[in-house]
């Protein structure tokens, strides 16, 4: 590893090891230590039981109300799922979505190993460009923090679906994955072209989905003659964004891809937040853990 990159990984590893630490242990035990449990055994309603947790046969059978104990599974198994497309290299504002999706990607790495969770990282554009199988261990989460830094991948564009399909067919017991990426990969109708494949792998897996946005995305400014290229198909072309009517077009684009994206969510359950680059992701995140 060159002195500039070793660097590079150990100034992200004391500010997201830090926050991990301070901010989000704790919370992220709350939020995902309900997902891998065990059955243990029955025993009598207590109050202040959660009654989602009953045992309606052994409280018909007996005649009173009994409950089912779980018991946390000691680990659970953490996947980070990384867009790598051209798109990521957009930034507006201090960061760009590269360097927001890498200080998550590390935070949740960090919070994943105090918990004593195996931490894997899956790096995709429209193609797997690196699988990185979950595993504990400092030099294993450095190592991921340096193919955040310094991976290279081969395409530029994105394919979703392929990235959900991997991990579907790749871990086979069940999971809490984190998706990030800009989530724009949609068809001509606007609608996500991923739905099927998100489908399967929300019912096999605890799939959050972490969008990354850049306000510049969302709303064009008012600047008059731009010049603009697509970092995933390099097509250019210039734009009057003095003129209302692109303005105006240019908002309805994206509120629509938003919309269906959303919907597309909440029909399957899946938890997700939007945090763009000029936002603070540690409120991004701990809103979505408490909303798990």
């Amino acid at each position: 590893m060159s002195k500039e990159l070793l660097k590079k990984v150990r100034k992200i590893e004391i500010k997201t090891r830090g926050l991990s630490r301070q901010i989000f242990a704790g919370e992220y035990h709350s939020a995902f230590k309900g997902r891998g449990m065990a059955f243990s055994e029955v025993r009598e309603y207590q109050f202040g039981d959660d009654v989602r947790s009953m045992d309606w046969n052994v409280t018909a059978r007996l005649n009173a109300p009994y409950i089912k104990v779980f018991e946390e599974e000691r680990e659970l198994t953490v996947v980070l799922m990384i867009d790598v497309s051209g798109s990521r290299w957009f930034g507006s504002t201090s960061k760009t979505k590269k360097e927001l999706m890498t200080e998550i990607a590390a935070v949740l790495s960090f919070s994943a190993s105090v918990n004593n969770d195996k931490v894997g990282a899956l790096f995709f554009s429209s193609k797997i460009e690196k699988f990185i199988p979950p595993k504990k261990g400092r030099s294993h989460l450095l190592r991921i923090i340096r193919e955040l830094i310094e991976l290279e991948p081969t395409e530029k564009g994105t394919d979703i679906s392929e990235a959900l399909r991997f991990l579907t067919n790749a871990i086979k017991k069940r999971c809490t994955a984190f998706l990030l990426s800009d989530m724009i990969d949609v068809g001509e109708d606007l609608k996500p072209r991923y739905e099927d494949a998100i489908k399967i792998a929300a019912g096999r897996h605890d799939l959050c989905v972490i969008s990354v946005y850049d306000p510049r995305e969302r709303e064009l400014p008012d600047v008059g003659l731009l010049r603009v290229a697509d970092s995933e198909s390099s097509r250019e072309q210039w734009v009057d964004t003095s003129d209302k009517s692109v303005r105006a077009h240019f908002a309805k684009w994206n509120k629509s891809v938003l919309e269906q994206t959303s919907q597309l969510f909440r029909r399957y359950k899946i938890d997700s937040v939007s945090i763009g680059t000029n936002q603070d992701y540690v409120k991004g995140l701990i809103t979505l853990f408490k909303t798990r």
